[in-house]
């Protein structure tokens, strides 16, 4: 008997998370329309979900955010890497940003009112956008820790982290100072990683949650949902479309780079369409720089540093998604968010999206966090959950885009691309307009 649970038990850890909570979501929704009110006693098991990714938010923030600062040392940037964090940074800003002007355009969410969500932010008059930015620079960073303040969070773990690499690059290697900064960094790690295995805990316990939450609003709302569903992701592979289209293509290859955005499609679909397939921009990367050494004729030296450092940091998709989920879930709860609000969602995406790439579940952990800044329901997320393997595809196959045309462009910035070479010459291009010193990934 213990050897069949084992084995049951193991086939059901063999589906990926992401596919059982989608399955949750289904069998909730189907629960909640077939049996009805009854149904909405599961609410309980849901709002602990709600209860557990509250409880991770703030640790997440703090831990990820300084182990990105010990890993983004100002001393070993260089130019290159400036180019790159900064372009890197550029990009998810304008696709937040992107994200929130196609949402407030198609307003998804709208006529789907979920009346009894807690933790929705009662009427006041919001804070002016100066108000805003003050509000970032906490007067008590444990205060901000033990209220929840997301942007004051964000604010003191960058500053405390940065103020560690600066402490360490300026001590003597070997020195009690030099040693006791990497000891705190090692803390941190150690903690990040700890982190790690809670929200794994948190997402595995999320499959029964999603089920009971789905089950519950259904019982609620009826077949309205699906519709609302249907308008996110419309609304999500819009503004993909346009950033893709316009911001990658138009203004950075074409703009910038000078050359046909067609060619830059054919060289970089291999690794768009495997991104668009596995949903993961970490397990594409060999795809993503080979695409950049065989068919761009890349820099080995550019695209060595570039495109690991994208897959980690660099997740315009994701961080477009947050502001769509935002307004979202506003509309769902009968909320409107103010352009303060909204800015305030631009802002704290764009940091997040730095801080969790690496943490499993980044998306929930990002849109968790960017809805308690703004005072949304967390209990939201679990409406999109169902759909989120079919958005997350897009979003991948946009950050995997992204990356390859961010690296185009610094390599022609520094020198260090053939344009002689692989679909550039397909095109008849002249050689001899860029030359890299190296082509070949070893």
């Amino acid at each position: 008997m213990t050897s069949s649970v084992t084995q049951t038990w193991q086939r059901y850890r063999s589906v990926p998370i992401i596919y059982r909570i989608a399955a949750a979501f289904v069998l909730g929704s189907i629960v909640g329309l077939v049996v009805g009110e009854p149904a909405t006693n599961l609410q309980p098991l849901g709002d602990l979900f709600v209860r557990l990714l509250k409880m991770v938010i703030v640790p997440i923030v703090v831990f990820t955010l300084i182990m990105a600062a010990r890993n983004l040392s100002p001393k070993n940037l260089g130019k290159v890497g400036g180019q790159v964090i900064l372009l890197y940074l550029f990009t998810t800003m304008i696709a937040i940003g992107l994200g929130l002007v196609v949402s407030n355009v198609i307003d998804p969410g709208v006529g789907l009112l979920l009346e009894n969500a807690t933790g929705t932010v009662e009427t006041k008059q919001s804070p002016g956008l100066g108000q805003v930015f003050l509000n970032i620079v906490p007067e008590n960073p444990f205060g901000a820790m033990a209220e929840g303040k997301i942007l004051s969070v964000i604010f003191f773990a960058l500053a405390f982290g940065v103020g560690l690499t600066v402490v360490r690059d300026e001590a003597e290697e070997g020195s009690s100072v030099y040693n006791g900064v990497e000891t705190i960094f090692d803390i941190v790690e150690a903690g990040a990683e700890v982190m790690f295995k809670v929200v794994w805990g948190v997402m595995e316990y999320g499959v029964i949650g999603v089920f009971a939450l789905m089950a519950a609003l259904f019982a609620n709302t009826g077949v309205e949902a699906i519709f609302s569903l249907f308008k996110l992701f419309a609304t999500l592979a819009i503004a993909i479309g346009i950033q893709i289209s316009v911001v990658y293509l138009l203004f950075i290859i074409s703009g910038l780079v000078g050359q046909s955005p067609m060619s830059f499609v054919r060289g970089s679909k291999d690794a768009m369409m495997t991104a668009l397939s596995i949903r993961s921009s970490s397990g594409t990367l060999p795809v993503t720089m080979s695409n950049a050494d065989e068919n761009l004729g890349i820099d080995q030296e550019v695209y060595s540093f570039s495109l690991p450092l994208g897959a980690t940091i660099n997740m315009d998709g994701t961080a477009m998604y947050l502001g769509i989920a935002a307004i979202f879930t506003a509309n769902v709860v009968g909320k409107s968010l103010t352009m303060a609000e909204q800015l305030s969602v631009l802002v704290t995406a764009l940091i997040a999206s730095v801080g969790t790439a690496g943490v499993p579940g980044a998306s929930i952990v990002m849109m968790t966090v960017v809805f308690t800044q703004v005072g949304l329901p967390v209990q939201a997320i679990a409406l999109v959950l169902g759909i989120d393997p079919l958005l997350d595809r897009m979003r991948t196959m946009n950050n995997v885009t992204g990356d390859l045309a961010v690296t185009t462009l610094v390599a022609k910035w520094n020198d260090a691309i053939d344009f002689s070479t692989g679909v550039w010459a397909d095109d008849g291009v002249e050689s001899g307009s860029v030359t890299s010193t190296s082509t070949t990934d070893d």
